[in-house]
């Protein structure tokens, strides 16, 4: 997250721009040179961060397997349990075998989340190309193992047998647009809301460079911290508890 003071402008005004902390750039060579798919970027680095973090935890930190566990033993433990039952509760025991799918997602965008709150640090998650795989990755998988697992009974999610046989027809196009939306939106709240949080306190931060209005900014943007670091838990636990009620819709299709 940049948190560089405004500059200001030819005629006397503060310049600054919000949005910049959300630019890809290529690692090694010039800023201004183009971005390809191969191109190590800022985001791959703190992709790779958040990806050795996770490892940090999960395997370093809980190699001793101690039956008082330490600190970061317990931290890892209780993600492990939080999820566990998470899925469990929401979708069901015959879904703990995508446990350890859900349970990655969920870590990775929580330590990204979290990981994007240090300073000249960049929040991948904000940006949609990452968010919009992992949303594909959950509306493909829930697809396929609805259709393996139901066969064409699949479609029943589609076919509200509750609602008057009139309006079924209506509703299934409107449940069919919903399902296909889902990527869309399970993406969008995901990136939309890091994306506005951080920007937020970047135009707090151009604010601070008036010395008029300098202390109303330092509190805004603790206050916007704080927010932030909560944001952060959240949508990662909307995100995976979506999955979850997603995948629930795939083994168990029928209204």
């Amino acid at each position: 997250m940049a948190t560089e003071a405004a500059t200001h402008g030819d005629e006397g005004g503060l310049v600054f721009h919000p949005m910049d902390q959300f630019i890809v750039k290529p690692l090694f060579g010039d800023a201004g040179d183009p971005v390809h798919w191969y191109t190590i970027t800022n985001v791959t680095l703190w992709m790779a961060v958040a990806v050795l973090a996770i490892f940090a935890l999960m395997v370093l930190g809980t190699s001793g397997r101690a039956r008082v566990p330490n600190k970061v033993q317990s931290i890892a433990e209780m993600a492990y349990g939080f999820i566990y039952k998470m899925v469990e509760d929401v979708a069901g025991k015959d879904a703990l075998s995508f446990f350890p799918y859900i349970f990655t997602l969920f870590m990775f965008i929580v330590f990204a989340n979290f990981l994007g709150l240090i300073p000249m640090s960049f929040t991948t998650t904000s940006h949609f190309a990452v968010s919009i795989v992992l949303a594909l990755a959950v509306f493909l998988t829930v697809t396929i193992v609805g259709f393996a697992k139901n066969g064409a009974k699949f479609l029943g999610l589609f076919w509200v047998t509750s609602a008057p046989l009139a309006l079924r027809p209506v509703l299934a196009v409107i449940e069919l647009i919903s399902y296909f939306v889902r990527p869309v939106s399970h993406s969008i709240r995901l990136a939309g809301n890091l994306m506005a949080g951080h920007a937020v306190i970047k135009v707090f931060a151009g604010f601070a460079a008036l010395a008029v209005v300098s202390p109303i900014s330092i509190l805004a943007i603790t206050a916007m911290y704080g927010l932030e670091i909560l944001v952060a838990f959240i949508q990662a636990y909307v995100f995976t508890i979506l999955t979850c009620v997603y995948l629930k819709d795939a083994l168990h299709p029928s209204h």
